[in-house]
């Protein structure tokens, strides 16, 4: 069987997603499609509006046919080690290639943008630094890096999708893998648009602050039929759909009763950001007001949220580079078709890494982080801990036919 892969967040699952898995499938020939999927955090610093198990039978029912987990460390670090954690996984399963949506539409730009960049690394990455050095985030150093080189610009990196392309790429060059890249022109929509537009397609963000904004029958067009039915049986379970403000008052007790130095022990908390946290949160209500007090030209709004998110988790940094220093050690299977299953019964006794489909059977690291990520995240949701524990540590993987 030829299997392609996608790299997901499902956040949530849209006619987007779906418009990518059919042209991924057509545009591949694959026979089947592994998604590798962030769990109940995500890399904006943001956490799910539904679990990863809610997310997975969306993306199963949407046409994957195979859905691992991108691990905690991987899923919430900036683009080239979430780029590297997905593209090591989807080697390891034995993917041909890989898919992603991008402004360019066009695979060889990526290719000969990796070559030119790659010819002058060192130079590049000084660029980087510098950037970044003057405040820059990192999306936007690395475009200006680009621009800085003397080279022909084959590829416009200050769009988001091409920016996530090109790490894509260039993760599967550094693993010297043969993982062939292949992508989509994204449709209708741009990465970033809040406003919902025409057609039946629009973007995440544009769909959840629809949402969020309490008009789902505005947004209703623009998703599945599944995704609208596993909102709203979120909102009967939870009360609501996740979101920061559900996390505001634990990461107000993290801030106001940790001291300066333990918080800065914290992974992503840099250059005294410790003490503006602890300044800001004393003169906030709420997560977007706490944001806008944090908030400087020197940080993204996305690189301050994933810091909150790892002091929300008391994900320290040693244990966060311990992981992130190395590779995936494993493959956890969240959920699979028939179509899945019969892919893995066929690669499953050549694969380097062992495979999980039940946490309690093993004791990775990469799995313990996950494990109380997950119940920081169900106290969020107000959520009985006993039965988020079991769930996370005894739940099989989901099963779509």
């Amino acid at each position: 069987m030829k299997a392609t892969g996608v790299v997901v967040e499902y956040n949530p699952f849209h006619n987007g997603h779906f418009y990518h898995l059919q042209e991924t499938k057509k545009a591949t020939g694959a026979d089947c499609i592994i998604a590798v999927m962030s769990g109940n955090f995500l890399q904006r610093g943001e956490p799910a509006l539904l679990s990863k198990w809610k997310r997975t039978k969306m993306a199963l029912l949407g046409g994957a046919d195979l859905v691992i987990e991108l691990p905690y460390s991987f899923a919430t670090s900036h683009a080239p080690r979430f780029a590297f954690g997905s593209i090591f996984l989807l080697q390891s399963l034995g993917a041909e290639s890989f898919c992603f949506g991008s402004e360019s539409g066009d695979a060889e730009l990526f290719n000969k943008t990796h070559d030119s960049v790659n010819a002058q690394q060192e130079t590049y990455q000084e660029h980087v630094r510098s950037f970044m050095n003057k405040g820059l985030s990192y999306p936007s150093a690395a475009s200006r890096a680009y621009e800085s080189l003397d080279i022909p610009l084959a590829l416009d990196l200050s769009k988001p999708n091409n920016i996530l392309g090109f790490e894509y790429v260039r993760a599967s060059r550094e693993l010297g893998s043969h993982i062939r890249p292949v992508t989509i022109k994204r449709k209708n929509a741009d990465y970033h648009d809040v406003m919902l537009g025409r057609g039946n397609i629009a973007s995440a963000t544009a769909i959840r602050e629809t949402i969020f904004k309490g008009d789902v029958k505005q947004a209703a067009p623009y998703m599945p039929h599944y995704t609208l039915e596993m909102l709203a049986e979120e909102r009967v379970e939870k009360g609501t759909l996740m979101h920061w403000e559900r996390f505001f008052p634990l990461l107000r007790y993290q801030l106001l009763s940790t001291s300066p130095h333990e918080i800065n022990r914290y992974y992503e908390v840099e250059e005294g950001l410790e003490y503006r946290m602890i300044e800001a949160m004393k003169r906030s209500d709420s997560f977007e007001t706490f944001m806008k007090h944090l908030k400087t030209k020197r940080y993204t709004w996305t690189r301050l949220q994933r810091a909150c998110l790892h002091v929300l988790n008391k994900v320290q940094k040693d244990e966060m580079l311990a992981i992130l220093d190395s590779s995936p050690s494993y493959i956890r299977v969240l959920g699979m078709t028939g179509n899945g299953r019969d892919y893995l019964s066929t690669v499953k006794k050549s694969l380097d890494l062992p495979l999980v489909t039940t946490v309690s059977k093993h004791d990775f690291a990469g799995l313990k982080m996950e494990a109380k990520t997950s119940l920081v995240y169900a106290q969020g949701a107000a959520r009985d801990i006993l039965r988020a524990e079991k769930e996370e540590f005894n739940t099989p993987p989901i099963m779509v036919n």
